[in-house]
């Protein structure tokens, strides 16, 4: 049976050998939010959000995701620990055994598409066991008008089935959670995890292949937004480091939070149509719009209510990595539809927990290609007692979970489009100021706000294009003035006021870079290897 309840299409799961369900397509999100709590895998936080918890895995699984090794990916793919192989029977007698536990089932099933862009729209048809993982799909995928879903054919196939687990011994995979890709058949087969993270880094993975090598298009772990006179900023950074707060910007048409792609012809597209935003310590007064996009039709996910369904965004009980979903429009300084052109301004985003990097800084081209190959953020260990000591993380251009070709084809596109387009890059620090974690503390996000305000309205080049200050560890070039911003937070040196420890601090994480990079360095022409820091 079929439940239809926006459009008049009826569909078949048969030819994906999933049989006698009862298959509810295109359901709303307020019916999917009704049919969650109705089956009791949900409250209604006082929002009227939808809260769910995702059970067992409250983030991605990177070491259980896979992409099918054949013809297609065999010499294409950056094998390894990141992208691993998996075996093409394997997966044909793994997707029947999905397949065949989710026939006699009630599934939900939706069309949508991934790319903004008319030119590089991917059309996906998601098949989900609960509702809720349906709604997720509505919220970050983009929804087909009811003409479009007429004559709507999926070009690929999301598979998602959180309930069912694999035998590791049997289906060859790690354990019982699995994401696999499969170029060749274009499916995207999620079991065992109910974290929905798990479906849109599925696509965004296939797009990371898909658009360099078929479509001449850099994909982009970014975030993005307009400016009154059409000016484009594109903000890359890993979790925590600010690239969702910072995009979404009273004054800017935000483009989208996470996902992009960088054309040809400088248009730059969201590949969703919504927003997927850590909640931790959220507050209204630092992150209105995300705070107030969390009405009827956003999913929270692991956050804890009390009895009256308030959401304490402080509670880590469940996890650190607490999230929000939302579509686009719940957003309402949004640039439509989600493409902007002649991108001005990148900006490097990094919560450097040792506490030595400036607070923003400019970038040559080859600083720009060893930051974006590099990757860098930093972890604290911990917050117990005695453990103050920062870790160092890199993921390669800012997403390395999701690349599944060597990171020097993104970077050696990147800079290309740099140099073509003339854009300014911008290393932003967003973590510490002052010491490292555990001493100084954490860069005043309004300090943050301010120098980008002044890097994108060209202030900030203006006050200091003849008077930056050279970095004697990093060679990136220092402002020395900035609008709205004290001059001393400008000088990571000064705010210390400890030069011998914060140049020990410098070179050492220095040193990390180095060490990082030398998996890179046969792959990396000279200008990239000249943007290396200087190390004693």
């Amino acid at each position: 049976m079929v439940t239809n309840t926006n459009t008049t299409k009826s569909i078949s799961l048969e030819p994906y050998g999933i049989k006698d369900t009862t298959t509810h397509y295109q359901l709303t999100p307020s019916q999917l939010h009704e049919t969650a709590i109705v089956n009791g895998q949900g409250q209604e936080a006082s929002s009227g959000a939808l809260a769910i918890n995702t059970g067992e895995f409250t983030g991605r699984s990177p070491l259980d995701r896979f992409i099918v090794k054949d013809d297609v990916t065999k010499d294409e793919i950056w094998w390894g620990n990141i992208n691993i192989p998996f075996d093409a029977d394997k997966f044909d007698a793994l997707y029947d055994k999905v397949t065949d536990y989710l026939s006699g089932k009630e599934v939900f099933v939706r069309d949508s598409y991934a790319c903004a862009d008319e030119k590089y729209k991917l059309n996906i048809r998601v098949v989900n066991e609960y509702p809720w993982s349906n709604m997720f799909a509505y919220n970050m995928f983009l929804r087909p008008s009811e003409d479009e879903l007429k004559n709507f054919k999926e070009e690929w196939l999301i598979v998602n089935a959180p309930g069912f687990m694999a035998d590791p011994e049997v289906d060859g995979t790690r354990q019982h959670n699995f994401a696999i890709l499969n170029f060749g058949k274009k499916i995207a087969l999620i079991g065992g995890t109910g974290y929905t993270g798990e479906i849109k880094k599925g696509i965004f993975s296939a797009l990371n292949f898909i658009l360099p090598v078929q479509k001449e298009t850099l994909p982009m772990h970014c975030s993005a937004n307009v400016g009154e006179d059409g000016d484009t900023s594109i903000f890359f950074g890993l979790s925590g480091t600010g690239k969702t707060t910072l995009s979404a910007d009273p004054n800017r048409k935000l483009i989208g939070d996470d996902e992009h792609g960088w054309t040809k012809e400088d248009t730059i597209f969201n590949f969703e149509g919504g927003c997927y935003a850590k909640v931790i310590n959220l507050s209204k007064e630092n992150e209105p719009d995300i705070y107030n996009a969390i009405k009827p039709g956003a999913i929270l996910e692991n956050v804890v209510l009390d009895e009256n369904g308030d959401v304490d965004f402080a509670d880590t009980s469940i996890t650190q990595n607490t999230r929000v979903s939302y579509p686009i429009y719940h957003i309402d300084n949004i640039q439509e539809p989600s493409i902007g052109k002649n991108p001005k301004n990148i900006f490097f985003l990094t919560a450097d927990a040792f506490g030595v990097l400036p607070p923003i800084s400019k970038l040559s081209p080859g600083q720009a290609a060893y930051h974006f190959i590099s990757g860098y953020t930093a972890k604290v260990a911990g917050t117990e007692a005695g453990v103050d000591e920062p870790m160092p993380s890199f993921s390669a251009c800012f997403g390395a979970p999701f690349m599944p070709l060597h990171p020097t084809r993104y970077a050696e596109m990147l800079s290309q489009k740099m140099k073509d387009s003339g854009v300014n890059v911008w290393l932003v620090n967003t973590g510490w100021t002052g010491g490292p974690y555990g001493v100084g503390k954490r860069m005043a996000l309004k300090y943050t706000r301010a120098m980008i305000s002044a890097a994108m309205d060209g202030s900030l080049e203006e006050a200091n294009k003849d008077n930056y200050h050279t970095h004697s560890v990093f060679g990136v070039k220092q402002p020395r003035t900035c609008p709205n911003v004290p001059t001393d937070v400008l000088s990571p040196r000064k705010t210390w006021n400890n030069d011998e420890g914060y140049y020990k601090k410098a070179y050492t994480l220095a040193e990390s870079f180095r060490q990082n990079f030398l998996k890179f360095e046969e792959y990396a022409n000279e200008e990239i290897l000249a943007g290396a820091p200087n190390v004693k």
